[in-house]
């Protein structure tokens, strides 16, 4: 019996979900509510503590970035687990997209902020400190914004079109975006970047993130994956691989992960660019030869 036929009341004629279906997915969009409320308070904390004079190590940012991490996890798999069951629904859809406003929109851009900019104090000499909050807020727009093409959207046709036999989203999704916050955050230990030029660097890519959300290129999706399906001998091989160097070497290893998701769409784009560039043109048409 599969999990689809698990969750439907048999004694229906329409064969629907069980009630109990429905909170199942709900459950893991709540999860993920309460893992933003919780890197909002720990960066809260953070900022504290470094106030205090302990600009080294951050454990409250290490527990936001963290936070942030699971978070991206338990949003695939709340969707996912709605389509398994069989209980996708407009509620459903509409109590993701809050959640993911605040744990993968406000968050991060609560994080990247006061772990980026609030402790560089001579960044305010080479650039505005309201440019520093604008850049930050732009963030959350753009992936507000996001969301809200997302949801409006039925069939969005992406700049550069990829194969029709798979599923791609059109702009960085909001998540991967939260996810490079929080690996490069826990890559550099959680300590706070105060040399202005790093923050320079950092406000920068917070801006081409922001851009990537709202932009149209197409980014792989993995809705299309059934977790249930036999695997080959190699993936299976490749995956334990890949769980292995997160296990022993996790900065690197999320923050190499992050960064491939997020460079895959400028990839792409960048090679349907060049292939059109490149493409030769069709021949002209031959002369109609009249007879007569």
């Amino acid at each position: 019996m599969t999990l689809r036929e698990r969750f439907v009341e048999h004694r229906s004629p329409q064969h629907r979900p069980r009630r109990a279906a429905y909170a199942l997915p709900t459950l893991f969009t709540a999860g993920n509510i309460f893992l933003g409320f919780f890197a909002i308070l720990r960066t809260f904390q953070g900022a504290m503590w470094a106030n205090a004079g302990n600009l080294g190590f951050n454990q409250f940012f290490e527990a936001a970035a963290i936070a942030i991490g699971v978070a991206v996890v338990t949003d695939g798999l709340d969707g996912r687990i709605a389509r398994m069951t069989n209980t996708v629904s407009d509620f459903g859809r509409e109590i993701d997209s809050l959640a993911d406003v605040i744990t993968f929109g406000i968050a991060p851009a609560v994080l990247a902020y006061t772990w980026g900019v609030q402790f560089s104090p001579d960044l305010t000499k080479h650039i505005d400190s309201r440019l520093c909050y604008l850049i930050s807020f732009l963030f959350l727009l753009c992936g507000a914004v996001r969301l809200a093409r997302f949801n409006v959207q039925t069939n969005p046709i992406p700049k550069n079109p990829g194969r029709p036999d798979r599923k791609y989203f059109i702009g960085l999704p909001i998540p991967a975006a939260a996810a490079i916050v929080a690996a490069v955050v826990y890559a550099c230990d959680s300590t706070p970047l105060q040399w202005w030029f790093w923050s320079v660097l950092w406000l920068l890519m917070l801006a081409v993130i922001g851009f990537l959300m709202v932009s149209t290129w197409r980014y792989p999706s993995f809705k299309d994956v059934q977790l249930l399906r036999p695997r080959s001998p190699m993936t299976l091989i490749f995956i334990a691989a890949l769980i292995y160097l997160v296990w022993i070497y996790p900065q690197p290893v999320l923050l190499a992960i992050a960064f491939t998701y997020v460079a895959t769409g400028v990839v792409i784009r960048a090679g349907g660019i060049i292939r059109r560039k490149f493409r030769r043109p069709p021949p002209p048409p031959e002369p109609e030869h009249q007879v007569g």
